[in-house]
């Protein structure tokens, strides 16, 4: 068996690894941390499916449920993953995630693309102020060869061809559900659409400000959420299981 962490970060974009450095860093200090990675070449299938099939095999090798963490398409990852396997799962926290949760950065990238076919390149500088906020051009660039990376990548539902929806869903674990106040991505609007599905003990944070990457720019403030979260009753007392649900649609 392995020796487990109390935290599991799921990652499935590497150039967007290093966003979350901070936060897990701090977290370190308090408890054991472990990453999770999932990467795949330009020339494979995207399929979350296979990605949760290696996920639980990880997951079947620990000793106990752990705190599931991840940051927009990996923080939809752990949610189809606590769907389907509530029993490995001491908690969910979804970054950057909406009520529709396959909306990511590369959904609007797509439908804009597809509007504009000819600027690639100025759709991706529009991106990055979206992202980040508006910043000097050696940094925008900069920036852009992380979103290139990603597109070739990263685990994605959606290309130019097609973008694909999933519908609401609700793990039946603690929830912890973040976003920012100016992200442009998973607006304020997708974050607290959340809030009729919360059960009882749920929370619900919106950072006053960071963008998408919000955990990278107020690492401190979603350490401390994060860390009240994991200390409080609802995640500290044993959850009823229920029947797994289906959760992906295609459009």
């Amino acid at each position: 068996m392995i020796i487990s962490p109390d935290v599991l970060w799921l990652s499935t974009s590497l150039s967007f690894q290093r966003f979350n450095r901070p936060v897990m860093k701090a977290l370190t200090q308090q408890m054991r941390v472990a990453e999770w990675e999932y990467y795949q070449s330009p020339d494979e299938g995207n399929s979350l499916d296979v990605a949760i099939n290696l996920l639980h095999d990880y997951m079947q090798e620990v000793d106990r449920p752990l705190h599931l963490v991840g940051h927009s398409t990996s923080g939809l990852l752990g949610l189809l993953y606590a769907c389907k396997y509530p029993e490995r799962v001491r908690s969910l926290t979804l970054l950057a995630v909406g009520v529709n949760p396959s909306i990511d950065w590369q959904a609007h990238f797509y439908t804009v693309r597809q509007m504009l076919p000819c600027d690639r390149q100025k759709i991706l500088i529009q991106m990055v102020h979206n992202l980040f906020g508006y910043c000097s051009r050696s940094r925008a660039l900069s920036l852009i060869r992380y979103l290139e990376q990603d597109l070739s990548c990263s685990l994605s539902l959606h290309s130019l061809l097609k973008r694909t929806r999933i519908e609401p869903v609700m793990p039946n674990v603690p929830l912890l559900v973040c976003g920012s106040q100016d992200d442009v991505i998973v607006d304020p609007t997708q974050i607290q659409g959340w809030e009729q599905l919360l059960k009882r003990g749920d929370r619900l944070w919106l950072c006053p400000e960071g963008r998408h990457f919000f955990q990278y720019f107020q690492a401190e403030q979603t350490v401390n959420t994060l860390c009240a979260f994991w200390d409080s009753p609802s995640v500290n007392q044993p959850q009823k299981q229920p029947q797994n649900q289906t959760v992906c649609n295609s459009k």
